[in-house]
């Protein structure tokens, strides 16, 4: 087998929840422009929109609208894939939520918040997109689950967002569960992002990016491509006999304390 074919995924149909900003487009450009069709799912239409339109360039993009904090978002999301698709190779469950502020301030409604999207709305996508991840995969080419987790969940943040590092934590372990229980047609990992180019990470790099690229060992944030090739792999042949894993692409932050 040629190294093209080791990364080979033209023709793959995937599904890219948070995929109208940050980390979920980097994603879906990726898997575009190696040849998959891809659907991306977000809350908010608007931004689901343009983020398509400019996808759309690459390849073969359509959105569907779907609040994914609540089980029956992620119903009707399966319902619309299911729709479109009779099989999905790749879902990456990428949606996601973070909070921060002092341990006396942090209530049960922000804990909820986070919870519901970073953790509920993995397992209900999963759930309600098993059916076509289960026609589309085999043991011999497995369909691919990839949850972003986060090195957050690995290592302790210097942040007070004690309910995205517990939800990230959970994400990874919850990986390695229904790794256990879909094998050997459908493969579950995880990918455990450091600090990339994010909506949810603008805020914290305007203020200190340069000194956390500096306190990192490869010394710089990381670029889409970092995420995308990560992507790629995992879905690909080359990345077929991973299972259960959790991935940190991070420059090296989170492995090397």
């Amino acid at each position: 087998m040629s190294a093209s074919d080791l990364f080979d995924i033209k023709g793959k149909r995937a599904v890219v929840t948070g995929g109208a900003s940050g980390i979920g487009t980097m994603i879906a450009s990726g898997f575009l422009e190696a040849g998959a069709s891809v659907i991306i799912a977000s809350r908010k239409e608007p931004a689901l929109k343009e983020t398509t339109d400019e996808l759309s360039k690459l390849g073969d993009v359509s959105y569907v609208v779907a609040d994914l904090a609540t089980e029956e978002g992620c119903r009707s999301l399966g319902e619309a894939v299911a729709a479109t698709w009779d099989g999905l190779d790749i879902l990456v469950n990428n949606a996601g939520a973070t909070w921060g502020a002092p341990l006396a301030e942090h209530d049960s409604k922000a804990w909820a918040r986070v919870i519901d999207v970073n953790v509920e709305g993995v397992f209900h996508t999963t759930k309600f997109l098993l059916p076509l991840l289960q026609a589309a995969g085999t043991a011999e080419e497995p369909a691919r689950v990839i949850n972003i987790g986060s090195v957050d969940g690995i290592q302790v943040p210097m942040l007070e967002t004690f309910s995205y590092s517990a939800s990230k934590a959970a994400v990874h372990q919850l990986t390695r569960h229904l790794a256990k229980h879909l094998a050997p047609a459908i493969t579950v990992n995880a990918i455990a992002p450091g600090p990339f180019q994010s909506k949810m990470m603008r805020a914290t790099l305007e203020a200190a990016g340069d000194r956390m690229a500096q306190m990192m060992p490869l010394r710089r944030i990381g670029r889409p491509d970092d995420v995308a090739g990560t992507a790629i792999f995992l879905s690909s042949r080359a990345g077929s006999f991973l299972t259960g894993t959790v991935i940190p692409v991070d420059g090296g932050a989170a492995t090397t304390k």
